[in-house]
């Protein structure tokens, strides 16, 4: 982590101000970010000599798309872009950690039990990533981070889809040399294989210490990688083995990333490895800021940047930009970490959901209070924008320093990995709601549309319906936004509208959302309606897309009720699921 150079570098870009640089590329800079509300963010942004090339702007805005689809828990999600005009620059969450090329040259070569663990965490990555029909294509040492969660491939830079075509200088191959596979090399043959032949390269570097192919001229190394075998001189023979498979120069004679995992045999977790944990000393610091006094008066902006508690680098204070015409700001209002919602409320009472009909229909005493329906005809507020347009304006709530919106939102969409999954055996989610309300408040059912009677695996639409009792006025404030999500068990093809073909992967995404209603304009006690999928959509950096019906995915679903304050801000109140079969 470098810091900001004043005549090079931009005090903000969009809304984000920035920090320190994180490292430069051959597309550009990446710096660390920090959004109004605290996030850290790394941004990258395309060199502005490069901006004008057709394909250095296909490339980056191919990045952005492949790193939006992707949704693993081994890939940094995407947060916000901005894609239409200069400056082009897209953020995704900071990942805190060494990488591992950083690893190796402060710690020397890896032990083979941690090579061994982390050969199987970076396979499931590679696996999880193929199931989005997407190969890396630049997996080396660089573009692996050790965060403490596990490692996390990053720079998708030149990550292509299966369908895809090249997009490569005339004369080269993508990839780096040592870690770019013969069939790349010579005849720019990309697949899951080619994946598979850098995670061994960049596992033999771990290993060993040194370049898998040597060093020197890229031709030179790119020449051994395809007549020579790799450098596993001194490596543990069974580990020295599965490298060498990997490696094959024949991509058919390479295992599949599910092949090498069951070859690693590991029975830990990277993260509970005696020699990973100490690595994570190495990542940088990450910048910790004090809360700012409130500035006399008379005080500059300058006077009023936060204190700074670690010997890092300071953002800039929020001013008029010094590239007014260049760093348009974007939707105002920064992404709330699913799990970790600032603005809720500390010392809520707990919730207790009442559970009626054996798994069929949830909801507490009282639903025939003013039973109503609604069909998410609210009027849409003005959507976030990618290209940098702003979004709904937020205002100061002088109750308790949250940010209050202005207007109700017209959808909700990700902004973290989510991990709610309701399991039926158990009748309970695996993660608590966020936002604790009192257990007699809520009300809410699932019923396949059409139907007279209960039915414990539904088919088909179905009617997801919500109400907060009336007797909650004077417990929760107006406005009171609501928002119903309905969460398929398995990560979705957006192609093919069911899960990926091969190994089924969870569903990391938020699911898919009705558009926010106000329970309050409505009326407590007023029931609120929606049919699944007629209702409801999967919103992605602003654009909405179709839900699926459940016979696409049959198993556990989950079904998520937020309290919503902004299109990224809001907060489940209450985690249920339901059956559904094919």
């Amino acid at each position: 982590m470098d810091t900001l150079r004043p005549s090079q570098d931009p005090e903000r870009i969009g809304t984000y101000a920035l920090l320190a640089r994180l490292g430069a590329g051959g597309m550009g800079m990446v710096y660390l970010g920090r959004s109004p509300g605290g996030r850290l963010v790394a941004i990258k942004v395309i060199k502005d000599e490069i901006t004008d090339h057709p394909e250095a702007l296909t490339r980056f805005r191919r990045e952005a798309e492949t790193v939006r689809a992707v949704r693993s828990a081994y890939t940094a999600n995407l947060i916000d872009a901005s894609l239409s005009a200069p400056p082009y620059w897209l953020a995704t969450e900071y990942v805190a950690g060494p990488t591992l090329s950083h690893a190796v040259r402060e710690r020397g070569a890896f032990p083979a039990d941690t090579c061994l663990r982390l050969f199987a965490a970076l396979a499931e990555g590679l696996a999880s990533v193929h199931g989005y029909g997407v190969t890396h294509r630049d997996l080396k040492p660089q573009n692996v981070i050790l965060s403490p969660q596990g490692p996390q491939l990053i720079d998708f830079g030149i990550a292509k889809g299966a369908e895809d075509t090249a997009l490569t200088r005339t004369g080269l191959a993508p990839g780096t040399p040592g870690f770019t596979a013969p069939e790349v090399l010579m005849r720019n043959q990309v697949g899951a294989a080619a994946d598979v032949f850098a995670l061994g390269a960049t596992i033999a570097f771990a290993a060993t210490g040194r370049a898998p192919f040597g060093s020197g001229a890229m031709e030179s190394v790119s020449y051994r990688a395809v007549h020579e075998d790799i450098d596993v001189e001194g490596v543990e023979p069974g580990l020295a083995a599965l490298i060498r498979a990997c490696v094959a120069k024949d991509p058919a004679d390479r295992p599949g990333a599910g092949e090498v995992i069951a070859a690693c045999g590991v029975d830990s977790a990277l993260v509970e490895d005696r020699f990973y944990r100490p690595l994570m000393s190495l990542g940088d610091a990450i910048p910790q800021y004090a809360v700012p006094a409130t500035p006399a008066p008379s005080a500059t902006p300058a006077q009023a940047t936060p204190a700074l508690v670690h010997d890092l680098p300071t953002a800039a204070p929020a001013q008029p930009s010094a590239h007014p015409a260049t760093y348009v700001p974007t939707a105002l209002g920064a992404p709330a970490r699913r799990r970790a919602t600032p603005w809720l409320a500390a010392g809520a009472v707990a919730v207790v959901l009442g559970l009626v009909g054996a798994g069929l229909v949830w909801w507490l005493p009282g639903r025939g209070e003013g039973a109503g329906t609604a069909h998410g005809t609210a009027t849409p507020a003005p959507k976030a924008s990618v290209s940098g347009a702003p979004g709904p304006t937020p205002a100061a709530d002088t109750t308790g320093g949250a940010v209050k919106p202005v207007g109700l939102p017209g959808y909700i969409e990700q902004t973290n990995p989510s991990r709610d999954y309701w399991n039926s055996p158990s009748g309970t989610c695996g993660l608590p709601v966020e936002e604790r309300l009192n257990p007699n408040f809520p009300a809410y059912s699932v019923t396949e549309a059409g139907s007279p009677e209960h039915k414990e695996v539904l088919k088909g639409k179905l009617k997801v319906g919500f109400m907060m009792k009336a007797y909650a006025d004077g417990q929760v404030k107006a406005p009171y936004y609501v928002s119903l999500v309905v969460k398929p068990p398995h990560a979705i093809d957006p192609d093919t509208g069911a899960p990926a073909a091969g190994v089924l992967q969870p569903n990391l995404s938020l699911g898919y959302a009705s558009k926010p209603v106000d329970l309050f304009a409505k009326g407590l006690g007023q029931w609120v309606e929606f049919t699944y999928p007629d209702d409801f959509t999967e919103t992605v950096m602003g654009k909405p897309h179709p839900a699926v019906e459940v016979g696409k995915d049959p198993g556990d679903w989950t079904l998520l009720v937020e309290h919503v304050k902004g299109p990224k801000e809001y907060a489940s109140i209450v985690c249920t699921g339901f059956k559904a079969g094919g």
